[in-house]
């Protein structure tokens, strides 16, 4: 279910780093407030943010996903538009917690924050307008589209600005839609079919030889990475924000 969006009226907005950025993908949460203040915005980062509550949601735990929501609630109150840089975490405000909530008597409280929630390259597209991308970055890529971006304009947003990127070229590869098999807690309760899916899922990306396998979400990055290096195979990984800040810097 995606929402209807609450209309981005200004260029202040508050970020959401997720416990990825925390723990495995600092320079992630850079490039994306670089991205973000290179057009203008107003970046701010409420001190108190935690996890977004998906762990709790896919272990069917909706007791400790709806507290840790409210939480998410308080800290990031007002009007201001929440970007994330990971598909999944932005998913699971917009979508999982409306269905957590349903029933319970802060439902609107929680969609209301759902329709200011942003997956960070739709922001920069829907939100801010923004169509084009500036500078160059000589790369073959092949772009992991990740399940929790099905049916979201995240995918078309990161694929209208990579193809004005001089330079950058999208490489096509089989079963694109394919899932890499993180799926959140999947991967720990099943790591014998999540292994399986996610080593098919490593050949097809890896097949046209690509610089680096980019994605809008991290958490499927890592999922990927670790299958990788277990089998000592190389694994380049970049997301969609640390090509936008290179593109844009030359880097």
């Amino acid at each position: 279910m995606y929402p209807t969006r609450a209309p981005v009226t200004g260029r202040r907005v508050q970020f959401m780093a997720t416990c990825l950025c925390d723990v495995f993908f600092d320079d992630v949460a850079r490039a994306a407030v670089e991205v973000l203040e290179g057009l203008g915005c107003e970046v701010t980062f409420p001190p108190d943010q935690t996890c977004c509550g998906q762990a709790g949601y896919t272990t069917g735990d909706w007791e400790a996903c709806r507290k840790v929501m409210r939480h998410v609630a308080r800290v990031f109150a007002g009007e201001d538009p929440v970007v994330v840089p990971a598909g999944s975490c932005a998913a699971a405000v917009f979508h999982e917690g409306a269905v957590a909530f349903e029933g319970e008597p802060d439902h609107e409280e929680i969609l209301a924050l759902g329709r200011r929630t942003w997956e960070f390259t739709d922001f920069i597209v829907n939100g801010l307008g923004q169509q084009t991308w500036p500078g160059r970055l000589d790369a073959r890529v092949v772009l992991h589209r990740g399940c929790h971006n099905r049916d979201t304009p995240t995918v078309d947003a990161v694929t209208r600005l990579f193809g004005t990127i001089d330079g950058l070229e999208m490489l096509d590869y089989e079963e694109p839609e394919q899932c890499c098999g993180f799926g959140g807690v999947f991967a720990v309760a099943f790591p014998h079919l999540s292994g399986a899916i996610g080593n098919r899922k490593i050949g097809h990306l890896l097949a046209p030889r690509p610089d680096y396998i980019v994605s809008p979400d991290m958490s499927c990055l890592l999922h990927q990475r670790g299958l990788a290096g277990r089998q000592g195979i190389e694994y380049p990984i970049r997301h969609v924000a640390q090509i936008l800040r290179d593109a844009r810097t030359g880097a």
